[in-house]
């Protein structure tokens, strides 16, 4: 198949450009500084010369956005809101003008859609969607208009010869360096990865291989349309998932952190204390009703496959 994969050049584009080049489809990213073959110029808003990679494609995966790893200013805020939506609604109009449209787009979104809380899960028929939770900062809600904002772009494209689903991701963990699971790691084995603020609010999360196979499993399954959470099916406190990532390369403690500690360790990573202290448990019900099997349901399972092949890379 041919796959098109706008705003691929990050680490989840990395990732499932590796997988789907290594079971033979062609894989076209799109990208502002294309510099590989297989890569081709756009703005990420306006349509272009771009749209003829589109035209023909089986599948667009579409993962263009600011990163959300940055301080939450409101610069920064407008600029995630204004790169999801102008580019999911650039995509949304290459696909409808497309004469050989794709039949499916897979639009990236986020588990942040729903709301901080520990009483129960999320899914994705019962789930609560944040933004009106109490004691809570006020600018986390924006957080949840941007996601509601991306799912909204795609919901409103004229795409009639195209199934849409809208990927609600939890954090994906994968060995590469610069990701999410890179940073967590560095932090427990200086040990530094114990509770934050008391370490109740709870992670979600995904094993690199299972986001891709769920990917796969998309792309596939004619019958599912809208949203879809991809997150393993055990979210934990983050307590006990920083627990099992010390054990997993074998640091015995990890030092607490108070919420102010958050805020200045957050700042110094240019960073923003929702991504500690938001619980996100999210749990992947039509997944699990399609039938999808999980590899790595459980963080400690994970945790270790991912630990060994960091300490397989090169010194």
């Amino acid at each position: 198949m041919k796959i098109v994969i706008p705003g691929g050049t990050g680490q989840v584009g990395a990732v499932l450009q590796r997988a789907l080049h290594a079971v033979g489809h062609e894989v076209v990213i799109l990208t502002r500084h294309p510099e590989r073959e297989g890569e081709v110029r756009w703005d990420g808003k306006t349509l272009g010369p771009w749209t003829a990679s589109v035209d023909g494609s089986d599948v667009v995966i579409n993962l263009a956005g600011r990163s959300v790893s940055c301080r939450y200013t409101a610069a920064n805020l407008q600029d995630m809101m204004d790169s999801r939506d102008d580019s999911t609604r650039g995509v949304g109009a290459a696909i409808a003008g497309a004469a050989r449209p794709p039949r499916v787009w897979l639009q990236m979104s986020t588990a942040t859609v729903y709301a901080h809380r520990f009483d129960a899960p999320n899914d994705e028929a019962t789930g609560v969607i944040g933004g009106t939770e109490a004691g809570v900062p006020d600018y986390w809600s924006y957080s949840v208009d941007i996601a509601k904002a991306w799912e909204q772009a795609q919901q409103q494209a004229e795409t009639p010869a195209t199934r849409k689903v809208a990927l609600r991701s939890a954090m994906m963990m994968s060995p590469d360096p610069g990701g999410v699971f890179a940073v967590l790691l560095g932090l427990a084995r200086l040990g530094l990865g114990g509770p934050v603020a008391g370490g109740a609010q709870y992670v979600s999360w995904i094993h690199e291989h299972d986001f891709v196979r769920a990917v796969e499993f998309l792309m596939g399954r004619e019958d599912i349309t809208g949203p879809v959470n991809l997150a393993a099916p055990h979210p934990l406190p983050q307590r006990a998932f920083m627990r099992a990532l010390r054990s997993a390369w074998g640091v015995p403690v990890g030092l607490p952190a108070t919420r102010w500690m958050a805020e200045v360790g957050a700042f110094a990573l240019r960073s923003d204390t929702e991504l500690l202290l938001k619980s996100r448990r999210v749990v992947p019900g039509r997944l699990t009703q399609a039938g999808f099997d999980f590899l790595y349901p459980r963080w400690p399972q994970a945790a270790g496959e991912l630990v060994s092949r960091v300490r397989k890379q090169p010194a």
